[in-house]
């Protein structure tokens, strides 16, 4: 994107993912978080506009449950400015909210992605923004997962992170970090993305290498 109208979107940084039942593991919750303080101060600073997404769950649910201390944001992130306050009951920040609308009245062409987590709320909202024709940029390091073990098999958090990063930047989002970001933030310039052809390409040629 040579010309970024940019939209700070900030994913459910609530207390679930730090002293919750779902602790972020990978990168670690600290970093990250510091990290979305950083791109938060520097979209004011930029006069990006900062969109605040909250996930909210039945009263009864044992996580985001509606008025808990798992729901509510975490404390540094009330401090910030933000621009608009969504909640959402899906995944996709997109789904069933004026996210949309708010973002077309204000032409963004670019959003850029930190919060929780990678592979789920991050995700959801990743698919919905390319697909909807936005340029979309994913702080790897203002972002975070958590492990899983189920039936199909199990996956530490770093592996989950990585492998969504990987999948994102082969043709969905800009992969880059937070001091990547500021630094064309400050010079407006855009990021550019991979594509799936040159992802693959560089795969092959790494395996046959060894």
């Amino acid at each position: 994107m040579n010309n970024p109208v940019r939209a700070l979107v900030v994913i459910d940084v609530q207390n679930e993912y730090f002293t919750g039942e779902l602790p972020i593991e990978y990168p670690p919750v600290e970093t990250s978080l510091n990290n979305i303080i950083r791109t938060m101060e520097m979209a004011k600073k930029s006069e990006i506009p900062i969109v605040l997404v909250q996930n909210s769950a039945a009263e009864n649910s044992p996580v985001f449950a509606k008025g808990s201390k798992g729901w509510e944001l975490h404390p540094k992130i009330q401090r910030q400015h933000y621009d608009l306050l969504i909640e959402k009951r899906l995944p996709d920040a997109f789904a069933g909210t004026e996210l949309m609308t708010w973002l077309k009245d204000r032409q963004i062409n670019t959003l850029t992605i930190v919060g929780y987590m990678t592979h789920n709320c991050d995700a959801s909202t990743i698919y919905h923004a390319s697909h909807a024709g936005f340029s979309v940029e994913f702080l790897s390091d203002a972002t975070g997962s958590l492990p899983y073990e189920n039936q199909a098999g199990k996956a530490t958090a770093e592996e989950i992170h990585r492998v969504f990063s990987v999948v994102f930047h082969s043709r969905f989002a800009a992969v880059t970090s937070t001091a990547e970001w500021l630094k064309a933030v400050k010079n407006k310039q855009g990021i550019a993305s991979g594509n799936i052809l040159a992802s693959n390409r560089k795969a092959r040629e790494i395996n046959r290498s060894r």
